[in-house]
């Protein structure tokens, strides 16, 4: 078995023509097509990555009750 990968041109009539040389023994084959359309590539800004700023907060006392005094200070 072989997986092959390449990126091709689909022509105006919308056929896709295919010249693939191969290393197989004349004979029949399978032929598995994934057809999917390439993006013009754009300059894409990564998503900042917060995984130096992620933690956790250890609390003592009650957060309830804390909130509530917070509150009140309004």
């Amino acid at each position: 078995m072989e997986v092959l990968q390449l990126t091709t041109t689909v022509d105006a009539s919308g056929r896709l023509l295919l010249d693939i040389p191969t290393q197989l023994a004349p004979g029949q084959v399978n032929v598995v097509l994934v057809l999917n359309p390439v993006v013009a590539s754009k300059t894409q800004n990564p998503n900042y990555n917060f995984s130096d700023l992620a933690g956790q907060l250890t609390w003592e006392g009650d957060a309830v009750a804390t909130q509530r005094a917070l509150r009140d200070e309004w």
